[in-house]
């Protein structure tokens, strides 16, 4: 076995051969010595024993202490007057060997901001808890294509309330020619003069098909009166029509979500200062952004009315409080899940809403009434 057809990994002791074999794949071999004599073991192959670099380090671990074991076996032990700790021997190694393990996932850690290594580190675990529910969504959206079902989700919130990230991570996995995000922007001169509805109507779903509206026509209950974009009437006439509007969707077999981001006025402020301060977030800050905390007590009053006003049986809010990005997106989907009986569901994981973050329309107006912090 000549070591310069191996490579070394990040692992020390453990190397890697150069060339795969056709059928078993590249071979692990462990080198290392233990009083002063050395060892050399094959481990395993890549493909035949699906070994990756850290599955052939624990190999190697356990090989190793084999052989202390054998070692420590043929020593003859002579009787001392201090009685050994075997507990606290036991406990450092165990820590050592973590702590080489740890060394080699981080790689060269002490160069990068414990702050930012920590965020990262989460972010992981975030991406783990988030993979079980994406998996859930492939499943949905095969029900909906097989029954040939139209889903309609709307993302309503204030500005950096996270819409668009819960998008992003509800989509990243999803077949792209069954469903489609709609961002509609300033209206037309034509579609000033068309009924309210219709420019959304026209991006509806078709069967099986499901369609994500960052932000909807409930434009018209928040945004557009704050800033004067619709007249006192165009507003009132709106409100009084939405929820039939709503109904008859739903009685037209339209499966209709409606999700609302709350965030916080603290909050807000941190994720534009953000958007201010970061070259790559500087491009989502917008007049009308710098001008969402001024108006935070005008949208308060609007989002009060909304909620109040276009809560229906058949087209219920939902409030997911979004202070903290991942568990509201973990609770959005759940939401999307809930909706729909689809089949193989993985009851194994969590479906129940986490009432701290998924909120019920009247507990949301009940705090607004007191205070107006979301």
């Amino acid at each position: 076995m000549n070591l310069r057809d191996f490579t070394k990994t990040d692992y020390r002791g453990l190397y890697l051969s150069k060339i795969a074999h056709p059928t078993f794949g590249k071979k692990y071999i462990a080198r290392f010595q233990i009083a002063k004599k050395r060892y050399m073991k094959v481990l395993g192959f890549t493909v035949a024993d699906k070994l990756n670099d850290i599955k052939a380090f624990n190999l190697m671990q356990k090989y190793k202490d084999s052989i202390i074991k054998q070692n420590s076996a043929k020593v003859e032990v002579k009787p001392t007057r201090k009685k050994v700790d075997t507990k606290l021997n036991n406990t450092d190694k165990k820590y050592y060997e973590e702590n080489i393990l740890m060394k080699s996932l981080l790689k060269d850690y002490k160069k990068v901001d414990p702050s930012v290594l920590e965020k990262g580190i989460q972010k992981i675990y975030d991406y783990e808890e988030m993979k079980q529910y994406q998996i859930e969504l492939i499943k949905l959206q095969k029900y909906l294509e097989k029954s040939n079902k139209k889903m309609i989700i709307l993302f309503e919130g204030r500005d950096a309330s996270g819409k668009g990230g819960a998008i992003r991570r509800m989509t990243r996995y999803m077949n792209s020619r069954h469903y489609r995000i709609v961002a509609l922007g300033k209206p037309t001169d034509t579609q000033k003069h068309q009924w309210f509805f219709q420019k959304y109507i026209e991006h509806f779903p078709t069967g099986g098909e499901m369609v994500l509206f960052d932000r909807s026509w409930y434009n018209r209950a928040m945004v557009e009166p704050v800033f004067g974009f619709c007249t006192p009437e165009q507003h009132e006439i709106f409100m009084e029509d939405v929820v039939n509007f709503e109904h008859d969707l739903v009685r037209q077999d339209i499966i209709l979500i409606k999700l609302y981001f709350s965030v916080s006025k603290d909050e807000q402020l941190v994720r534009f200062e953000a958007r201010q301060n970061d070259p790559l977030k500087q491009w989502k800050l917008s007049e009308v952004d710098l001008q969402a905390q001024d108006l935070w007590e005008e949208f308060s009053e609007k989002k009060y009315e909304m909620l109040r006003r276009t809560n229906s049986k058949s087209a219920p809010w939902h409030i997911v409080r979004s202070d903290d990005k991942h568990k509201a997106r973990v609770e959005a989907v759940k939401i999307i899940l809930n909706s729909v009986d689809y089949a193989n569901r993985n009851y194994s994981i969590n479906f129940e809403a986490d009432d701290k973050v998924n909120i019920s329309v009247s507990k949301e107006l009940a705090r607004m009434r007191k205070k107006k912090d979301y």
